[in-house]
């Protein structure tokens, strides 16, 4: 079947017709397949294809078991003209590029030609692969190794998609010295630019029908206009945001600023190699490195409060970190200044001065007198940094993305269409509206089709110390623990702070016996963590923030899911403290309005790791009573699936215990 061509696009009508036909009991899909027929799945695909024909604005909530992807990849492949998919994560993005898409192109027997298109970080630059190899410095003796698997990988690849390269992993450390960013790329200038991997994907994107991008890409090109989605957007009749929920955040990332100290320290390193090659008399090189590194350094040793995060003017009271920020600021200048007054010395020491200008600029920009004083922050935007175990960061975060989102969809009319599991509280969808102004949005929720109520049961603990109590996470587990042994063990214990992860993890350490088998967040990476995971016969995972979504473990392998708390944002959040006062100052209540739709979303999406399919069985266990006794907690229930509920350890327990002898049954 041709697909229609951008003028040739289907009536409303027939496409209605044609989706509805594709998505039934006898229709394309089903045949030579196993096929469940979902009329809430037909339901949303009409929906999609009438914003597609008219075209509009569209956010869908599609519950687990709907079929959303299908949903939306049905009529948007029927429509004609040209499709961006945008996905919240790249293991989303490969998936959906490698097995869904291909699957409904070839059912529906159209002829579409797809790409896949990532940030410049995610493909081997072989300009600076080839630098590195050579330079022959690394911080870490196994760099040398994993850079000669990327070069031989890059020599066979046709893609240089990092996530193709099975021998080195996808966040191992080595891929930084094999990628470029937007500040080190050499352009046309480069020697490798007609082989450039970038460049090709780029290339095929153009001239592609569906192109499936991610979050973090969109978000880029919306700050930066310099990620070749700019290129794609005018051709584009149909927008399509999965994971949708995830796109402000992302948003918000990519529409502040960020200077960190690495960045300082990539910088000074970059400019001496460089220097040195092109402009070696020109100044003492080595001592203004030297000078920029020692005093990032001392920054971040300085840290001067217990919380990593703060907002500037907390930080700025501080004399001594201050001075020695300042300082970080004073050698920076230098070295910009340095390298502006060769930049005729060749073309790296150009490029490396503009670089400099630019971080520079960034890291200046954060002493600002309104970051100096919190009382006169400009209400568009807060000024905070945060330090991790090896990094300092400044950041200035916008405290609305909602203007810069509406100008850049404003202008030629397409279909914006908005998909998740997650977007509404209840049935109000004002929050997820209001973070982009959606305002003239079409909102529609598609209940799953499980039997939550028979599925599933919901356990909420008596007698628990209160959630802040240091003896809560300990307690909890132990009130826990005879599930955890019913169950053996096949489950996740999601957790809101990384400290009460490392404080289960001890006391799961205490209890442990064969076969149960621990697995901790920080003890690998993610990925790794989810392998281990699903080939241990009695698996416990403990995990914070990046468990509590993207996460499919189907089955019995995962029939208890333990939460310890209501996964509110801390309050001294520097960016939640400027929204929250911008708020107030216009009559409004942070609470109500930002804080716990916030956490109703969070805790639907952590809740929604248990029941994935129409077979599983299991128990949830939410240990935070907030949810029972006090009066928001109803708008927090709402967002849960329907699950029958108890507060009788006894009851959960003969719920896994009958869940576990019905299996036994089914299997003999």
């Amino acid at each position: 079947m041709s697909r229609a061509t951008p003028e040739e696009r289907v009536a409303p009508d027939a496409l209605g017709h044609r989706v509805e036909k594709a998505l039934g009991a006898r229709g394309a899909l089903a045949a030579g397949s196993a096929w469940t027929d979902r009329p809430d799945q037909r339901a949303m695909a009409a929906e999609i294809a009438r914003a597609i024909s008219e075209p509009s604005t569209l956010v869908a909530e599609a519950g687990t078991g709907i079929g959303k992807t299908f949903a939306y990849l049905v009529p948007a492949l029927l429509a004609g003209g040209k499709v961006i998919i945008s996905t919240g994560t790249k293991t989303l993005q490969d998936q959906l590029f490698a097995r869904d898409l291909p699957r409904v192109i070839a059912a529906l027997g159209v002829d579409v030609r797809t790409a896949l298109l990532k940030g410049r970080a995610n493909y081997v630059c072989r300009h600076h692969l080839k630098r590195n190899l050579e330079d022959g410095r690394f911080t870490r003796a196994i760099d040398i190794s994993r850079l000669r698997q990327i070069d031989r990988f890059s020599r066979l690849s046709s893609t240089g998609d990092r996530s193709d390269c099975s021998q080195v992993s996808d966040d191992d450390p080595a891929w930084v010295l094999a990628t470029s960013t937007r500040e080190n790329c050499l352009g046309q200038d480069c020697a490798d630019w007609n082989q450039c991997f970038v460049v090709q994907a780029r290339r095929t994107a153009q001239s592609a029908d569906v192109v499936v991008i991610n979050h973090h890409l969109f978000s880029a090109d919306l700050a930066l206009r310099d990620t070749g989605i700019a290129e794609l957007l005018p051709s584009a009749q149909t927008l399509i945001f999965d994971e949708a929920h995830q796109l402000p955040d992302t948003l918000v990332t990519f529409l502040g600023e960020a200077s960190g100290s690495r960045a300082l320290m990539d910088l000074g390193r970059d400019a001496l190699q460089v220097a040195l090659e092109e402009a070696p008399d020109q100044a003492r090189w080595h001592e203004l490195g030297a000078t920029l590194d020692q005093f990032v350094r001392q920054a971040r040793a300085q840290w001067p409060l217990a919380s990593p995060r703060a907002p500037a003017h907390t930080l700025l009271a501080h004399a001594e970190f201050a001075a020695t920020l300042r300082s970080v600021t004073q050698a920076l200048e230098a070295l910009t200044g340095a390298l502006e007054a060769a930049v005729e010395r060749g073309p790296g020491m150009a490029r490396m001065a503009e670089r400099a200008r630019t971080v520079c600029s960034r890291w200046s920009g954060w002493f600002s007198d309104d970051a100096v004083d919190g009382t006169k922050e400009a209400e568009p935007s807060v000024a905070w940094a945060e330090v991790h175990l090896a990094s300092l960061t400044l950041h200035k975060t916008p405290l609305s993305v909602a203007e810069p989102f509406t100008r850049y969809r404003d202008g030629t009319a397409r279909a914006w269409i908005f998909v998740s599991a997650t977007l509404a509280v209840g049935d109000d969808f004002s929050h997820f509206v209001q973070i982009l102004g959606l305002s003239e949005s079409r909102q529609v929720r598609f209940q799953s089709p499980f039997d939550y109520a028979s599925q599933g049961l919901l356990y909420v603990p008596r007698g628990l110390p209160e959630p802040s109590d240091p003896a809560f996470s300990r307690a909890w587990i132990d009130d826990c623990w005879p599930l955890i042994e019913i169950n053996v063990g096949r489950c996740f214990v999601l957790c809101t702070t990384l400290r009460a992860v490392r404080q289960v993890a001890d006391r799961l350490r205490e209890l442990l016996e064969p076969p149960l088998t621990l697995l901790v967040q920080g003890e690998g990476s993610r990925t790794e963590l989810l392998a281990r995971y699903r080939a241990a016969p009695a698996p416990i995972l403990v995990g914070a923030a990046s468990f509590w979504e993207g996460v499919d473990v189907v089955g019995d392998a995962l029939s208890l899911l333990l939460i310890d708390k209501l996964p509110f944002a801390p309050p001294d959040d520097p960016v939640l403290e400027a929204q929250s006062e911008a708020l107030r100052r216009r009559g409004g209540d942070p609470f109500r309005t930002i804080q716990l739709p916030a956490a109703s979303l969070a805790l639907k999406q952590g809740a929604g790791r248990l029941i994935r399919s129409e077979q599983d069985r299991g128990v949830l266990v939410i240990g935070d009573a907030r949810l029972i006794n006090k009066g928001y907690g109803r708008t927090l229930m709402a967002s849960l699936p329907p699950f029958s509920v108890t507060r009788e350890r006894q009851r959960a327990e003969g719920f896994l215990t009958t869940a576990i002898d019905t299996k036994a049954q089914l299997g003999s």
